[in-house]
């Protein structure tokens, strides 16, 4: 299984770097994650097209064949156990999914439009770097969960 995290941002702190690379690094039996990075478009207030030019760039880093997931605070909840079937399935029907973070200005139309889906990490606004530790810590959970790795005790 592929997964991508297509993200807005090419400057993360080394916290985040570091959160992300321990989840993504323990994946093992087939499962792989890639963050592919994105410049920011600017500030809307200062510039109405930034967030339309970030969607352009998230676009064109989403893989053409994956299954694609807006990650957005007024998407569908989902818990663990949703995350780990949903991920097994696009295993078995192509293996690639990516997961899209806007920036500070969330995603633009065009990138909801191209989204298979739209799921929620919380109804909390999340910062946009934070929640990519979050994804790459549920992508392992959801694959321990498939595994029987202990790492995961609903």
């Amino acid at each position: 299984m592929r997964v991508h995290l297509v993200a807005v941002g090419t400057k993360p702190p080394r916290w985040v770097r570091d959160g992300y690379d321990t989840y993504a690094s323990r994946l093992g039996r087939g499962w792989r994650l890639s963050l592919h990075e994105v410049a920011a478009g600017g500030r809307s207030h200062d510039d109405p097209q930034a967030c339309e030019r970030e969607g352009e760039r998230l676009l064109r880093a989403i893989p053409e064949r994956a299954f694609c997931v807006a990650l957005d605070e007024q998407g569908k909840a989902r818990d663990t156990e949703q995350w780990a079937r949903q991920l097994e399935r696009w295993s078995h029907e192509g293996g690639e999914a990516a997961f899209v973070i806007g920036g500070a200005d969330g995603l633009s139309p065009a990138v909801h439009e191209r989204a298979d889906a739209c799921w929620s990490l919380s109804p909390l606004t999340l910062p946009h770097m934070l929640a990519r530790v979050l994804v790459a810590e549920q992508v392992y959970r959801a694959w321990t969960l498939l595994c029987g790795h202990p790492y995961h005790r609903a």
